[in-house]
Order: C-alpha cells, then sequence, then structure tokens
C-alpha cells in the first residue's frame, strides 16, 4: 500500500522534474555505497576535451556532495523551485524547460572554465530559483522563520546563508549570472524598442517533448503572448 501511495505521488511529479532529481539521488546514493567515486564525476576540461570523458558533462550536475545537511537542502530547493517552474511558467511547455536546462548547461559549464568548481550543481538549482523568483515578483517570502521579503530578493538571501556557513559564494553568483542572463534573452529584452526573442527551442525538443495543442480555446501563457508577462497581474503560487 506504501508502495503504490509512493509509486503515485512519484508519477505525478512534472517529468524533468522526477528525472532531474532522481539522478542526482541515485548518483549520491551510488557514491555512499562506494560504487562509484566523486572523481569519476567531477568538472575536469582537461579530463574532457583531451581523454574524452565527455560524461562528466553531465555528471558533476548530479553529485551535491555526500548524504547530509547541504545535501538535503539542495535537494528540497531543486525539487521545490524545479517543479514550481515545470507547472507554472513552464506548464505544457516541456520542450522549453528542456531548452533551458541545456542552455543553462551549457553555458555554466563556459564558465565554469574560468573559476574553481568541480561540481556545479548548486549553481544550477540557484540558476533555477533566480529565474522562478524574477518571474513571481510579487509572492512573499519567509526564510525559516526569520526573514519576510519578496520573491526576487530570494537568490540573494541564499547568498547571504552561504556566506554565513563559510561557503564560497562563487557557486551562487555563477548561478545568479546564468539564471539573469536566461531571464534577460527571455523575458527582457524580447519586450525592449527593437528587441527580439533570441531563443528559440529548437524544433527537434519540440517533436521530442511537447504534443501538439488541439483545443482552439486554448489560451497560451503570458510568456507567448505579445509583450510577455502582464507584471502588474502577478500571479502568487504561494512561499
Amino acid at each position: 500500500m506504501a508502495y503504490q501511495t509512493f509509486r503515485q505521488e512519484y508519477l505525478q511529479v512534472p517529468p524533468v522534474t522526477r528525472a532531474y532529481t532522481t539522478a542526482c539521488v541515485f548518483t549520491t546514493a551510488a557514491v555512499q555505497l562506494e560504487l562509484i567515486t566523486p572523481f569519476q564525476l567531477y568538472f575536469n576540461p582537461e579530463l574532457i576535451f583531451k581523454h574524452f570523458q565527455v560524461w562528466r558533462l553531465i555528471t558533476n550536475y548530479l553529485f551535491f556532495g555526500p548524504i547530509g545537511f547541504n545535501f538535503l537542502f539542495n535537494m528540497i530547493f531543486l525539487y521545490r523551485y524545479c517543479r514550481m517552474l515545470e507547472e507554472g511558467s513552464f506548464r505544457g511547455r516541456t520542450a522549453d524547460f528542456v531548452f533551458m536546462f541545456i542552455f543553462g548547461g551549457l553555458l555554466m559549464t563556459l564558465f565554469g572554465l574560468f573559476v574553481n568548481l568541480v561540481f556545479l550543481g548548486q549553481a544550477f538549482t540557484i540558476m533555477l530559483v533566480y529565474v522562478w523568483s524574477r518571474r513571481n515578483p510579487y509572492v512573499r517570502m519567509n526564510f525559516f522563520g526569520l526573514l519576510i521579503f519578496q520573491a526576487p530578493f530570494l537568490p540573494w538571501v541564499l547568498m547571504g546563508f552561504s556566506l554565513l556557513l563559510g561557503n564560497s559564494i562563487i557557486v551562487d553568483l555563477l548561478g545568479i549570472a546564468v539564471g539573469h542572463i536566461y531571464f534577460f534573452l527571455e523575458d527582457v529584452f524580447p519586450n525592449q524598442p527593437g528587441g527580439r526573442r533570441l531563443l528559440r527551442t529548437p524544433s527537434v525538443l519540440k517533436a521530442i517533448f511537447d504534443t501538439p495543442e488541439d483545443d482552439p480555446n486554448y489560451n497560451p501563457l503570458p510568456e507567448e503572448r505579445p509583450g510577455g508577462f502582464a507584471w502588474g497581474e502577478g500571479q502568487r503560487l504561494g512561499g
């Protein structure tokens, strides 16, 4: 009975969120069981480009460290904000969501060549948090009951929390930078005078992940309408 309940709840998670979080959990479990080691997963440009260990381009996004507070904290934020994005502004647009993953991952990998980071999963989580927070500017957040603020401040609050814990803020800054670039190109620049949409999801991704919309009364999401989001009508998705 418990298995059936868990299975039902698991299958209700949107597909991209389900696939990514599951991959992260299984990768961490494999490391804990010593089936693999972090040395086989981390981001190393020399091993990638000279020794063709191309799997590192993906696996460095799947490992968040050994099971503990940091891992659980990252998994909660990854699952929560990835799911809210997929069920919110990307609802019915799985291909666009996958393209955001690809664009963010490629850009983060490029920046990773110039910073001393061996695992980029936490930065990727911050990118997701940043995009969600900018698309939901009127949502009020409560951070551990200590701070109440508007959603756009969330990435910066997390960076401050990392600083208090003695962690490097390079990870947070990288996630914020990549998230802002995506948000600017997708949500801001197309609505500027003379602007246009530079990020277009390849048709092959749409063919794989999206099903045709047959409803003639389909009401497109704000991103798909001319003019983009109606920011003054901020939709509250909950804290």
